[in-house]
Protein backbone atom coordinates (compact mmCIF):
# COMPACT_ATOMS: atom_id res chain seq x y z
CA UNK A 1 0.00 0.00 0.00
CA UNK A 2 1.74 3.07 -1.30
CA UNK A 3 -0.13 5.68 1.18
CA UNK A 4 0.46 4.16 4.57
CA UNK A 5 3.84 5.53 4.63
CA UNK A 6 5.49 6.81 7.93
CA UNK A 7 8.71 6.82 9.85
CA UNK A 8 9.38 3.49 8.33
CA UNK A 9 10.96 4.94 5.10
CA UNK A 10 12.89 7.20 6.74
CA UNK A 11 14.43 4.31 8.68
CA UNK A 12 14.75 2.47 5.11
CA UNK A 13 16.33 5.49 3.21
CA UNK A 14 18.87 6.30 6.51
CA UNK A 15 19.59 2.58 6.03
CA UNK A 16 20.44 2.95 2.74
CA UNK A 17 22.61 5.84 2.61
CA UNK A 18 24.89 4.66 5.64
CA UNK A 19 28.00 4.42 3.40
CA UNK A 20 28.38 7.90 3.00
CA UNK A 21 31.05 9.34 4.56
CA UNK A 22 30.07 12.22 7.55
CA UNK A 23 33.29 13.90 7.20
CA UNK A 24 32.67 14.87 3.69
CA UNK A 25 29.07 15.97 4.00
CA UNK A 26 29.96 17.81 7.06
CA UNK A 27 32.44 19.90 4.70
CA UNK A 28 29.66 20.37 2.28
CA UNK A 29 29.04 24.19 1.58
CA UNK A 30 26.13 26.01 -0.49
CA UNK A 31 26.25 29.34 -1.99
CA UNK A 32 22.97 31.39 -2.03
CA UNK A 33 21.56 30.42 -5.69
CA UNK A 34 21.10 27.12 -4.12
CA UNK A 35 19.61 27.67 -1.62
CA UNK A 36 16.95 29.61 -3.41
CA UNK A 37 17.20 26.58 -5.69
CA UNK A 38 15.71 24.46 -2.48
CA UNK A 39 13.85 26.40 -0.91
CA UNK A 40 11.86 27.07 -4.47
CA UNK A 41 11.90 23.38 -4.38
CA UNK A 42 10.61 22.31 -1.11
CA UNK A 43 7.42 25.42 -1.88
CA UNK A 44 6.36 23.75 -4.50
CA UNK A 45 6.50 19.88 -2.77
CA UNK A 46 4.59 21.63 0.26
CA UNK A 47 2.03 23.46 -1.59
CA UNK A 48 1.68 20.04 -3.50
CA UNK A 49 1.43 17.21 -1.00
CA UNK A 50 1.59 18.72 2.50
CA UNK A 51 -0.98 17.74 4.97
CA UNK A 52 -2.97 20.63 5.76
CA UNK A 53 -2.70 23.32 2.54
CA UNK A 54 -3.14 26.58 4.41
CA UNK A 55 -0.20 25.10 7.02
CA UNK A 56 1.69 24.92 3.59
CA UNK A 57 0.92 28.14 2.34
CA UNK A 58 2.23 30.03 5.90
CA UNK A 59 5.76 28.40 5.75
CA UNK A 60 6.23 29.37 1.70
CA UNK A 61 5.85 32.93 3.05
CA UNK A 62 8.15 32.54 5.97
CA UNK A 63 10.45 30.91 3.88
CA UNK A 64 10.30 33.63 0.85
CA UNK A 65 10.58 36.21 3.94
CA UNK A 66 13.65 34.98 5.51
CA UNK A 67 15.32 34.42 1.97
CA UNK A 68 14.44 38.03 0.71
CA UNK A 69 15.51 39.79 4.15
CA UNK A 70 19.39 38.02 4.05
CA UNK A 71 18.57 35.78 6.76
CA UNK A 72 20.20 32.62 5.06
CA UNK A 73 23.05 34.69 3.68
CA UNK A 74 25.24 33.41 6.88
CA UNK A 75 24.80 29.89 6.46
CA UNK A 76 27.72 28.25 4.36
CA UNK A 77 27.18 24.36 5.21
CA UNK A 78 24.69 22.30 3.73
CA UNK A 79 23.67 20.67 6.73
CA UNK A 80 23.58 24.22 8.93
CA UNK A 81 21.06 25.74 6.05
CA UNK A 82 19.12 21.53 6.53
CA UNK A 83 18.21 22.17 10.02
CA UNK A 84 17.73 25.50 9.89
CA UNK A 85 14.53 24.99 7.16
CA UNK A 86 13.40 22.47 9.73
CA UNK A 87 13.57 24.80 12.59
CA UNK A 88 11.27 27.73 10.64
CA UNK A 89 9.00 24.76 9.01
CA UNK A 90 8.31 23.63 12.41
CA UNK A 91 8.02 26.92 13.50
CA UNK A 92 5.27 27.09 12.35
CA UNK A 93 3.70 23.78 11.90
CA UNK A 94 5.09 21.96 14.94
CA UNK A 95 4.86 19.03 12.79
CA UNK A 96 7.64 16.69 14.23
CA UNK A 97 7.67 14.43 10.85
CA UNK A 98 8.23 17.75 8.64
CA UNK A 99 12.15 17.70 8.49
CA UNK A 100 14.51 18.59 5.75
CA UNK A 101 18.09 16.63 5.51
CA UNK A 102 21.31 16.80 3.04
CA UNK A 103 21.84 13.81 1.56
CA UNK A 104 23.05 14.10 -2.15
CA UNK A 105 23.18 9.69 -2.26
CA UNK A 106 19.20 9.99 -1.71
CA UNK A 107 18.28 12.73 -3.44
CA UNK A 108 19.72 11.04 -6.46
CA UNK A 109 18.54 7.67 -5.62
CA UNK A 110 14.71 8.61 -5.32
CA UNK A 111 15.19 10.25 -9.13
CA UNK A 112 16.52 6.44 -10.69
CA UNK A 113 14.90 6.33 -13.75
CA UNK A 114 14.79 2.97 -15.56
CA UNK A 115 17.68 2.20 -17.06
CA UNK A 116 19.55 -1.09 -15.96
CA UNK A 117 21.96 0.36 -14.08
CA UNK A 118 19.12 1.95 -12.31
CA UNK A 119 17.74 -1.07 -11.86
CA UNK A 120 21.15 -2.34 -10.68
CA UNK A 121 21.18 -0.02 -7.65
CA UNK A 122 17.93 -0.15 -6.93
CA UNK A 123 17.92 -4.34 -5.93
CA UNK A 124 21.70 -3.41 -4.28
CA UNK A 125 20.27 -0.67 -2.01
CA UNK A 126 17.18 -3.07 -1.02
CA UNK A 127 19.55 -6.07 -0.40
CA UNK A 128 21.20 -3.41 2.02
CA UNK A 129 17.87 -2.63 3.93
CA UNK A 130 16.84 -6.35 3.87
CA UNK A 131 20.51 -7.24 5.51
CA UNK A 132 20.06 -4.39 8.18
CA UNK A 133 16.53 -5.75 8.91
CA UNK A 134 17.80 -9.38 9.71
CA UNK A 135 20.61 -7.83 12.22
CA UNK A 136 17.60 -6.40 14.09
CA UNK A 137 15.52 -9.33 14.18
CA UNK A 138 13.62 -6.48 11.96
CA UNK A 139 12.45 -4.71 15.20
CA UNK A 140 11.93 -7.85 17.54
CA UNK A 141 14.67 -7.06 20.05
CA UNK A 142 13.54 -9.60 23.31
CA UNK A 143 10.63 -11.82 23.80
CA UNK A 144 10.38 -13.65 26.89
CA UNK A 145 8.42 -15.01 29.91
CA UNK A 146 8.32 -13.05 33.49
CA UNK A 147 7.13 -13.78 36.83
CA UNK A 148 3.75 -14.13 37.32
CA UNK A 149 3.36 -15.54 33.92
CA UNK A 150 3.30 -12.31 32.16
CA UNK A 151 4.65 -11.75 28.45
CA UNK A 152 7.52 -9.34 27.66
CA UNK A 153 7.46 -7.93 24.16
CA UNK A 154 10.92 -5.42 23.42
CA UNK A 155 9.61 -4.15 20.34
CA UNK A 156 12.37 -1.30 19.11
CA UNK A 157 10.52 -1.02 15.35
CA UNK A 158 7.39 -1.72 13.48
CA UNK A 159 8.44 -3.09 10.24
CA UNK A 160 6.40 -4.42 7.16
CA UNK A 161 4.88 -7.37 7.70
CA UNK A 162 5.95 -8.34 4.31
CA UNK A 163 9.44 -9.25 5.82
CA UNK A 164 8.70 -8.86 9.35
CA UNK A 165 5.66 -10.91 9.71
CA UNK A 166 6.86 -14.16 10.32
CA UNK A 167 8.82 -12.86 12.86
CA UNK A 168 6.32 -11.29 14.08
CA UNK A 169 4.15 -14.53 14.56
CA UNK A 170 7.17 -16.23 16.31
CA UNK A 171 7.12 -13.69 18.89
CA UNK A 172 3.09 -13.46 19.52
CA UNK A 173 3.28 -17.13 19.89
CA UNK A 174 5.48 -17.24 22.85
CA UNK A 175 3.08 -15.13 23.96
CA UNK A 176 0.03 -17.21 23.50
CA UNK A 177 -0.05 -18.85 26.83
CA UNK A 178 0.49 -15.58 29.11
CA UNK A 179 -2.13 -14.15 31.31
CA UNK A 180 -0.49 -10.99 30.30
CA UNK A 181 1.48 -9.06 28.04
CA UNK A 182 3.68 -6.02 28.69
CA UNK A 183 4.89 -4.21 25.33
CA UNK A 184 8.12 -1.95 25.43
CA UNK A 185 8.13 0.82 23.51
CA UNK A 186 10.42 2.75 25.22
CA UNK A 187 12.80 2.59 22.30
CA UNK A 188 10.37 3.04 19.58
CA UNK A 189 10.50 5.00 16.99
CA UNK A 190 7.80 4.41 14.60
CA UNK A 191 7.43 2.11 11.13
CA UNK A 192 4.30 0.05 9.81
CA UNK A 193 0.84 0.82 10.29
CA UNK A 194 0.70 -2.34 8.40
CA UNK A 195 2.32 -3.93 11.40
CA UNK A 196 0.26 -2.35 13.90
CA UNK A 197 -2.57 -4.33 11.98
CA UNK A 198 -0.93 -8.13 12.51
CA UNK A 199 0.49 -6.99 16.45
CA UNK A 200 -3.12 -5.77 17.27
CA UNK A 201 -5.38 -8.58 15.93
CA UNK A 202 -3.11 -11.16 17.98
CA UNK A 203 -5.21 -9.03 20.79
CA UNK A 204 -8.52 -9.61 19.69
CA UNK A 205 -10.83 -12.99 18.80
CA UNK A 206 -11.08 -13.38 15.08
CA UNK A 207 -14.86 -12.66 15.29
CA UNK A 208 -14.26 -9.29 16.99
CA UNK A 209 -13.32 -7.13 13.92
CA UNK A 210 -11.90 -4.01 15.59
CA UNK A 211 -11.84 -0.53 13.81
CA UNK A 212 -8.47 0.65 14.47
CA UNK A 213 -7.58 3.88 12.89
CA UNK A 214 -8.29 6.01 9.76
CA UNK A 215 -6.07 8.12 7.52
CA UNK A 216 -6.93 11.04 5.38
CA UNK A 217 -4.39 11.99 2.50
CA UNK A 218 -4.08 14.86 0.88
CA UNK A 219 -2.69 13.68 -2.54
CA UNK A 220 -5.72 11.48 -3.47
CA UNK A 221 -7.85 13.48 -1.43
CA UNK A 222 -9.45 10.16 0.00
CA UNK A 223 -9.28 8.62 3.27
CA UNK A 224 -9.03 4.68 4.45
CA UNK A 225 -9.55 2.65 7.46
CA UNK A 226 -6.96 -0.26 9.36
CA UNK A 227 -9.19 -2.70 11.33
CA UNK A 228 -7.82 -6.41 12.88
CA UNK A 229 -7.72 -8.70 10.76
CA UNK A 230 -9.68 -12.00 10.30
CA UNK A 231 -7.10 -14.09 10.04
CA UNK A 232 -3.48 -14.59 11.63
CA UNK A 233 -0.60 -17.25 11.54
CA UNK A 234 -0.65 -19.16 15.18
CA UNK A 235 -2.50 -18.31 18.38
CA UNK A 236 -4.33 -15.20 19.05
CA UNK A 237 -4.87 -14.38 22.96
CA UNK A 238 -7.21 -12.14 23.25
CA UNK A 239 -7.92 -12.68 27.17
CA UNK A 240 -4.59 -10.84 28.19
CA UNK A 241 -4.13 -8.07 30.11
CA UNK A 242 -2.36 -5.34 28.15
CA UNK A 243 0.04 -3.20 29.16
CA UNK A 244 2.62 -0.64 26.89
CA UNK A 245 5.38 0.90 27.91
CA UNK A 246 6.18 4.38 26.27
CA UNK A 247 8.71 7.49 26.68
CA UNK A 248 9.59 10.28 25.14
CA UNK A 249 11.37 8.83 22.23
CA UNK A 250 8.56 6.84 21.41
CA UNK A 251 6.98 8.30 18.40
CA UNK A 252 4.95 8.33 15.24
CA UNK A 253 3.43 4.15 14.27
CA UNK A 254 4.47 3.31 18.32
CA UNK A 255 1.82 6.23 19.02
CA UNK A 256 -0.74 4.86 16.58
CA UNK A 257 -0.09 1.76 18.41
CA UNK A 258 -0.83 2.68 21.56
CA UNK A 259 -3.09 5.78 21.35
CA UNK A 260 -5.39 2.74 19.51
CA UNK A 261 -5.25 0.56 22.33
CA UNK A 262 -5.79 2.93 24.55
CA UNK A 263 -8.83 4.80 23.39
CA UNK A 264 -10.37 1.18 22.84
CA UNK A 265 -9.38 0.48 26.48
CA UNK A 266 -7.50 -3.05 25.38
CA UNK A 267 -3.94 -2.09 27.39
CA UNK A 268 -2.91 0.20 29.91
CA UNK A 269 -0.40 2.48 28.77
CA UNK A 270 2.89 2.98 31.42
CA UNK A 271 5.68 5.67 31.45
CA UNK A 272 6.12 9.12 30.02
CA UNK A 273 4.47 11.23 27.12
CA UNK A 274 5.12 10.46 23.88
CA UNK A 275 6.43 12.34 20.84
CA UNK A 276 3.74 13.61 19.00
CA UNK A 277 3.62 12.32 15.75
CA UNK A 278 0.89 11.72 13.52
CA UNK A 279 0.84 12.34 10.11
CA UNK A 280 2.22 9.52 7.85
CA UNK A 281 4.15 10.79 5.09
CA UNK A 282 7.24 9.76 2.46
CA UNK A 283 10.88 11.39 1.61
CA UNK A 284 11.08 13.63 -1.32
CA UNK A 285 14.05 14.72 -3.63
CA UNK A 286 14.56 18.70 -3.39
CA UNK A 287 16.24 20.41 -5.82
CA UNK A 288 19.52 18.70 -5.96
CA UNK A 289 21.24 17.27 -2.89
CA UNK A 290 18.38 17.24 -0.45
CA UNK A 291 16.00 15.56 0.46
CA UNK A 292 12.70 16.44 2.71
CA UNK A 293 10.00 14.18 4.47
CA UNK A 294 6.32 15.61 3.99
CA UNK A 295 3.61 14.46 5.86
CA UNK A 296 0.95 13.99 3.53
CA UNK A 297 -1.67 12.48 5.45
CA UNK A 298 -3.31 12.79 9.31
CA UNK A 299 -4.79 9.71 11.75
CA UNK A 300 -8.38 10.10 12.35
CA UNK A 301 -9.04 7.93 15.44
CA UNK A 302 -12.64 6.35 15.11
CA UNK A 303 -13.38 7.19 18.71
CA UNK A 304 -11.67 10.26 19.63
CA UNK A 305 -11.84 11.92 15.98
CA UNK A 306 -8.44 13.39 16.14
CA UNK A 307 -4.86 12.12 16.83
CA UNK A 308 -1.98 12.87 19.02
CA UNK A 309 -0.12 15.33 16.57
CA UNK A 310 1.98 17.95 18.57
CA UNK A 311 0.67 16.84 21.76
CA UNK A 312 1.73 12.77 22.15
CA UNK A 313 0.13 9.80 23.68
CA UNK A 314 -0.55 10.58 28.00
CA UNK A 315 0.06 6.96 29.61
CA UNK A 316 -2.55 6.04 31.83
CA UNK A 317 0.12 5.61 34.66
CA UNK A 318 2.48 8.68 34.49
CA UNK A 319 5.92 7.27 35.84
CA UNK A 320 9.65 7.96 34.41
CA UNK A 321 10.65 5.30 31.85
CA UNK A 322 12.91 3.90 33.42
CA UNK A 323 10.75 2.65 35.92
CA UNK A 324 7.76 1.46 33.63
CA UNK A 325 8.36 -2.05 33.48
CA UNK A 326 8.68 -2.72 37.24
CA UNK A 327 5.39 -0.75 37.79
CA UNK A 328 3.57 -2.50 34.50
CA UNK A 329 4.82 -6.01 35.87
CA UNK A 330 2.95 -5.14 38.79
CA UNK A 331 -0.35 -3.56 37.35
CA UNK A 332 -0.43 -6.99 35.58
CA UNK A 333 -0.35 -9.17 39.14
CA UNK A 334 -2.34 -6.39 40.50
CA UNK A 335 -5.32 -6.66 37.72
CA UNK A 336 -4.92 -10.51 37.42
CA UNK A 337 -5.04 -11.19 41.21
CA UNK A 338 -8.73 -9.07 40.91
CA UNK A 339 -10.55 -11.22 38.25
CA UNK A 340 -9.44 -14.41 39.78
CA UNK A 341 -11.79 -16.37 40.41
CA UNK A 342 -10.05 -19.24 42.12
CA UNK A 343 -8.57 -18.57 45.42
CA UNK A 344 -5.13 -20.41 44.62
CA UNK A 345 -5.30 -18.24 41.72
CA UNK A 346 -5.99 -14.89 43.90
CA UNK A 347 -3.34 -15.88 46.54
CA UNK A 348 -0.70 -16.38 43.48
CA UNK A 349 -1.08 -13.01 41.89
CA UNK A 350 -1.17 -11.20 44.80
CA UNK A 351 1.83 -12.66 46.04
CA UNK A 352 3.86 -11.50 43.14
CA UNK A 353 1.87 -7.88 43.31
CA UNK A 354 3.08 -7.32 46.65
CA UNK A 355 6.57 -8.35 45.88
CA UNK A 356 7.10 -5.81 42.57
CA UNK A 357 5.15 -3.16 44.43
CA UNK A 358 7.87 -3.68 47.27
CA UNK A 359 10.28 -3.81 44.71
CA UNK A 360 8.85 -0.15 43.52
CA UNK A 361 8.09 1.60 47.10
CA UNK A 362 10.41 0.30 49.58
CA UNK A 363 9.35 -0.63 52.36
CA UNK A 364 10.98 1.61 55.29
CA UNK A 365 12.06 -0.77 58.32
CA UNK A 366 14.62 0.86 61.16
CA UNK A 367 18.06 -0.12 61.03
CA UNK A 368 17.60 -1.26 65.07
CA UNK A 369 14.22 -3.59 64.33
CA UNK A 370 16.05 -5.42 61.84
CA UNK A 371 19.52 -6.09 63.38
CA UNK A 372 16.51 -8.14 65.97
CA UNK A 373 15.81 -10.45 63.63
CA UNK A 374 19.44 -11.69 63.44
CA UNK A 375 19.76 -14.79 64.77
CA UNK A 376 20.21 -18.65 63.46
CA UNK A 377 16.78 -20.53 63.22
CA UNK A 378 18.09 -23.96 62.81
CA UNK A 379 19.89 -24.20 59.27
CA UNK A 380 18.16 -21.07 58.15
CA UNK A 381 20.22 -18.19 59.26
CA UNK A 382 19.17 -14.42 59.05
CA UNK A 383 22.22 -11.77 58.61
CA UNK A 384 22.35 -8.28 58.97
CA UNK A 385 25.21 -6.57 57.67
CA UNK A 386 25.82 -2.96 57.01
CA UNK A 387 22.24 -1.68 57.70
CA UNK A 388 20.84 -4.51 55.27
CA UNK A 389 18.94 -8.12 56.03
CA UNK A 390 20.49 -11.16 54.63
CA UNK A 391 19.44 -14.91 54.30
CA UNK A 392 21.77 -17.56 54.13
CA UNK A 393 21.16 -21.50 55.08
CA UNK A 394 24.26 -23.47 55.96
CA UNK A 395 26.19 -24.33 53.48
CA UNK A 396 24.96 -22.19 50.50
CA UNK A 397 25.25 -18.68 49.23
CA UNK A 398 24.24 -15.62 50.86
CA UNK A 399 21.31 -13.71 49.92
CA UNK A 400 19.89 -10.36 49.75
CA UNK A 401 16.57 -9.72 51.10
CA UNK A 402 13.15 -7.39 50.11
CA UNK A 403 11.02 -6.05 53.09
CA UNK A 404 7.44 -6.85 52.14
CA UNK A 405 6.15 -5.31 55.57
CA UNK A 406 7.69 -4.92 58.37
CA UNK A 407 7.99 -8.77 59.43
CA UNK A 408 7.83 -10.62 56.15
CA UNK A 409 10.81 -10.71 53.65
CA UNK A 410 11.79 -12.05 49.98
CA UNK A 411 14.34 -12.96 48.06
CA UNK A 412 15.33 -10.33 45.47
CA UNK A 413 15.59 -13.00 42.68
CA UNK A 414 13.26 -15.33 43.74
CA UNK A 415 9.99 -14.01 44.50
CA UNK A 416 8.37 -17.44 44.85
CA UNK A 417 9.77 -17.39 48.86
CA UNK A 418 9.03 -15.70 51.64
CA UNK A 419 10.69 -15.30 54.94
CA UNK A 420 8.10 -14.55 58.03
CA UNK A 421 10.09 -13.52 61.74
CA UNK A 422 7.70 -14.42 64.23
CA UNK A 423 7.25 -11.84 67.12
CA UNK A 424 6.57 -13.05 70.40
CA UNK A 425 7.01 -10.10 73.46
CA UNK A 426 8.77 -7.77 71.40
CA UNK A 427 11.24 -10.59 70.24
CA UNK A 428 12.07 -12.70 67.03
CA UNK A 429 11.28 -16.21 68.17
CA UNK A 430 10.86 -18.09 64.87
CA UNK A 431 11.48 -17.72 60.86
CA UNK A 432 8.65 -19.05 58.76
CA UNK A 433 9.42 -20.09 55.81
CA UNK A 434 6.63 -19.28 52.61
CA UNK A 435 6.25 -20.94 49.80
CA UNK A 436 3.58 -19.37 46.73
CA UNK A 437 2.76 -23.17 46.08
CA UNK A 438 3.64 -25.11 48.86
CA UNK A 439 3.49 -25.27 52.28
CA UNK A 440 4.89 -23.51 54.95
CA UNK A 441 7.60 -24.56 57.29
CA UNK A 442 8.54 -22.98 60.91
CA UNK A 443 11.60 -22.57 62.07
CA UNK A 444 12.02 -22.14 66.08
CA UNK A 445 14.84 -19.67 66.57
CA UNK A 446 18.07 -21.57 68.63
CA UNK A 447 20.41 -18.19 68.95
CA UNK A 448 21.17 -14.35 68.22
CA UNK A 449 23.67 -13.08 66.35
CA UNK A 450 24.37 -9.90 65.90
Amino acid sequence: MRKAITVFQVLMLTVLTLGLDPGLKAQATIDDTEKKAVIESLISQLDRTYVYPKMAQKMGKLLNSKLKDGKYKTINSTIDFAEQLTADLQSISHDKHLRVNFNPDQNQGMRLGQTEEDEEENQRRQAAFEKQMRRSNYGFKEVKILEGNVGYLDLRGFMNPAQAGETAASAMNVLKNTEAIIIDLRRNGGGSPQMIQLLTSYLYDANNRVHLNSFYFRPSNDTTQTWTLPYVPGTRNPNAEVFVLTSNYTFSAAEEFTYNLKNLERATIVGETTGGGAHPGGMRPVAERFVAFIPVGRAINPITNTNWEGVGVIPNVEVPQEKALKVAHQLAMEKLSEKAEDDTDKRYFKWYSEHFKAENEAVMIPKEKLKSYAGNYGARNMKFEEGQLYYQREGRPKMKLLAINETTFAIIDNPGLRFEVEIKDDQAVALILHRVNGPSERNQRTNVKP
